[in-house]
């Protein structure tokens, strides 16, 4: 038998398995102590009514005419006779017997008192010196039967009581267990939005102790990525504003230098600060995007971060254009504007850097929360698309970037339970890549819904 693995089942499979083996042995054991009383109660029987038989008898045979005839005693009605018995003389010769009684299941006289044969219980006493002697016997198989039915009396209730029991212990378990459920419950439905302590009030003694050490793990957990924020944050800053320094100096020292030895290699130093300072960058958003909390407890519109994003990123790289496609009905979502930021500025960035440079990059939103970036250029096998999204991968080595943009956009995307979906070449063309999630909003726009196209 396979054991649940619930506490709920095991306590009720142990508990039901615990009391009927209580009960059949409780059951069996009564019924061996009485057997014991029944024998007792018989024997007292088979004693007292030899003994008031006996001096009846007495007075029969002394005052009869005749010695040694043996007289059987008419049945006055039909009926069971449990006991028989006959009267001897000191010789063994039959004075008197009852109606059905077998004179060959007698023993011969051995003296007052119990004995025993293969299918009859017998007691006998004597009087007048041992010149009258009865004997009564008693079939053992009618105190087999009583003890047969007293067992079946206390059977068979046991046979609608042990199921009724079980199934009360069962609801009794599954009551007593309701709090464990309930806390089981409120933890199942909370996520990294809501690491707050779970009410545990109500639980069990037993249990409490448990539910205080979890929500104690959550109290620091939230600590933890608080720090953890306000470091990515700090880092961010401080990283910032000494490389935003030196790449200053470099480019002084660049203007001021006629050496076009020391000119070439302060460009050299500018490029390898610049992409110092974007590794940086992506660090901290990838930080960001494993440790920070990604959800609100409210919900704000999406499209003015994809347009404040797409503005900027496009007055950057000047050429190609980026357009941006949103529906006119708010995109309404509890993803962290800064994080829908990182998702767009990553893709758009990656689109720019890898695409074709006389064709647009195309962003667009839905009202569904379907969000696509899609470049024009040559199609990325589909070995090196499936790596695409690995931390520092690259289609070629010689492609730009930090091989950072998508693992941030996928680990974001796996956080708040979607998936970054590559597609090379884009859909309805023969080249080109699109990256696309589905991002988490309140209502999903209908396919009629209307757009603006935003350059």
């Amino acid at each position: 038998m396979r054991v649940p693995r619930s506490l709920e089942g095991r306590l009720g499979l142990g508990i039901g398995l615990l009391l009927t083996v209580l009960w059949i042995a409780a059951a069996a054991m009564t019924a061996v102590i009485l057997r014991h009383e029944i024998d007792r109660v018989f024997d007292s029987a088979l004693q007292e009514a030899a003994q008031r038989l006996l001096p009846l008898a007495v007075l029969d045979i002394v005052g009869r005419d005749e010695d040694g005839v043996t007289q059987r005693l008419a049945t006055i009605r039909e009926h069971d006779e449990f006991l028989t018995y006959v009267v001897r003389d000191a010789e063994g010769r039959i004075l008197l017997q009852s109606h059905t009684a077998d004179p060959a299941i007698f023993p011969a006289y051995a003296g007052p008192g119990f004995a025993r044969s293969a299918t009859h219980r017998f007691y006998s006493e004597a009087a007048l010196r041992g010149s009258v002697r009865i004997t009564i016997a008693e079939p053992l198989d009618h105190r087999a039967a009583v003890a047969r039915e007293i067992r079946m009396g206390l059977g068979l209730p046991l046979l609608a009581v042990i199921p009724l029991a079980l199934v009360a212990i069962v609801l009794a378990v599954r009551l007593s267990l309701a709090p464990l459920r309930r806390f089981r419950a409120r933890l199942e439905a909370r996520s990294e939005r809501d690491l707050s302590p779970v009410p545990a009030g109500d639980l069990p003694a037993e249990i409490a102790p448990v539910a205080v050490t979890l929500n104690g793990l959550l109290a620091r957990l939230e600590a933890a990525f608080e720090a953890e924020r306000s470091f990515a944050a700090n880092a961010a800053h401080e990283f910032r504003t000494p490389l935003a320094g030196a790449i200053a100096q470099v480019q002084r020292l660049r203007s001021e230098a006629a050496d076009p030895g020391t000119v070439r290699r302060a460009v050299e130093i500018e490029a390898t600060l610049k992409r110092l300072t974007r590794l940086a960058e992506r660090l901290m958003q990838l930080a960001r995007a494993e440790g920070g909390r990604l959800r609100l407890d409210h919900a704000g519109d999406l499209r003015g971060v994809a347009r404040l994003v797409v503005d900027d990123m496009g007055r950057a790289a000047g050429s190609p254009a980026v357009t941006l496609d949103l529906p006119d009905r708010p995109v309404l979502s509890d993803l962290d504007p800064d994080a829908f930021g990182i998702i767009c500025r990553n893709l758009v960035d990656n689109a720019i850097r890898h695409g074709d440079g006389a064709a647009p990059v195309a962003v667009g939103l839905r009202a569904d929360g379907t969000f696509t970036v899609a470049n024009d250029g040559a199609v990325v096998p589909p070995d090196a698309l499936g790596r695409l999204a690995d931390r520092f991968e690259r289609a070629t080595e010689a492609a730009d970037g930090s091989g950072l943009g998508l693992a941030i956009v996928a680990a974001i995307a796996e956080r708040i339970g979607s998936e970054l979906v590559l597609r090379s070449p884009r859909p309805g063309s023969s080249s080109g890549f699109e990256a696309s999630l589905r991002l988490p909003v309140e209502a999903d726009g209908g396919p009629g819904a209307a757009s603006s196209r935003h350059p």
